[in-house]
């Protein structure tokens, strides 16, 4: 069975999608030591027959981004990719994976009690993201009872992540949501896993206060979209870049969940109960009403991935506004760990 051990630095690299953070990107930070994470999400979105035949799209790109980032690690640190429970081919995602070499699975938005049987008896590791207590002790009971499996490790989200969050949207909105700190000593009371904090994990205090709630590690996104190496595109990159906290708003995701993002064209018009529907629906997503969804998500972050500001739509955490230059995957993961060891 792996373990965490290969990590030669405690740092995750959260991941983004739609095609934030596929490959390149997490080829780069487990060639640095840590654990790179792709996104599943839409995954296929730049193959020619992505609208036509999104699963299979979807299987041949994340095979490809696999197989990129273990090429550029040159065996350094872990490649783990993000699969949402809530994305309809979720399933059929975490396979592929799997088949293809992957290191570790990690999910989020919704609680991935499928997960071990999906795996099997690989020795793939496997981990949720979760937001509180409760939710790792369903999640542990149902894998003990069901499959005899125990977590590898935990994800603990706290409210000032960016994208899909696990707080009800009045506790987002109103930064209401539990201490991460007091999560990650809820949930290292329960389990005796590594737990990894995540959400806006970026100045020395923050991680000074997760370090010391007891976290193995942290786990850090929006950084690593101002890097060279980064999958978006570049005009991406430059509105993250210009991005300052005044500028970051929650938003009510189709997924069915609250989100944080930054306040564009499309958010404000949806805000505002405009809507702008679906022009074609791929059903990727479990819980989404086409007929009534306020937009479509998958549209939203393809057109944010092309730098599209009108109609796109930029996810981030509540830290995008200490990120305000471009850099490189080495210098954001010596930052991180300087300041982990510092403590």
């Amino acid at each position: 069975m792996k373990t965490l051990d290969k990590l030669s630095v405690p740092v995750i690299q959260g991941g983004m999608g739609v095609g934030i953070s596929m490959g390149n990107l997490a080829g780069h930070v487990a060639k640095e030591g840590g654990m790179g994470v792709i996104s599943t999400a839409s995954i296929g979105f730049r193959e020619p027959d992505f609208w036509e035949e999104p699963l299979e799209a979807g299987k041949r790109a994340l095979a490809a981004e696999i197989k990129k980032a273990k090429e550029i690690s040159e065996g350094n640190g872990m490649v783990a990719i993000n699969a949402m429970v809530a994305t309809t081919h979720f399933e059929e995602m975490v396979r592929v994976a799997c088949e293809n070499g992957i290191d570790a699975i990690i999910c989020g938005a919704g609680l991935p009690l499928s997960l071990p049987g999906i795996v099997g008896d690989t020795d793939v590791l496997i981990a949720p993201i979760v937001s509180s207590g409760k939710a790792v002790r369903t999640i542990m009971r149902y894998w003990d009872r069901n499959y005899g499996r125990k977590l590898d490790f935990i994800v603990v989200e706290g409210h000032r992540a960016g994208g899909h969050l696990g707080f009800s949207y009045e506790e987002a909105e109103k930064a209401a949501g539990e201490p991460l700190d007091q999560i990650v000593r809820d949930v290292t009371g329960i389990a005796d896993v590594p737990v990894i904090a995540a959400g806006s994990v970026f100045g020395i205090e923050e991680v000074r206060s997760v370090k010391e709630a007891g976290a193995w590690g942290i786990q850090i996104a929006t950084p690593f979209i101002a890097t060279e190496e980064c999958d978006a595109s570049r005009r991406f990159k430059d509105v993250i870049i210009s991005g300052s906290e005044e500028d970051v708003t929650i938003i009510k995701s189709p997924v069915g969940m609250p989100g944080r993002a930054l306040k564009t064209p499309l958010v404000e018009r949806t805000q505002r109960g405009e809507r702008v529907p679906p022009k074609k629906c791929l059903q990727c997503i479990k819980t989404c009403k086409p007929a009534e969804t306020p937009f479509c998500i998958n549209q939203a972050l393809i057109n944010g991935f092309y730098g599209k500001y009108e109609e796109g739509l930029f996810f981030c955490g509540a830290n995008v506004g200490n990120v305000n230059e471009m850099t490189n995957v080495k210098a954001v993961m010596e930052k991180t760990v300087k300041k982990w060891e510092k403590i």
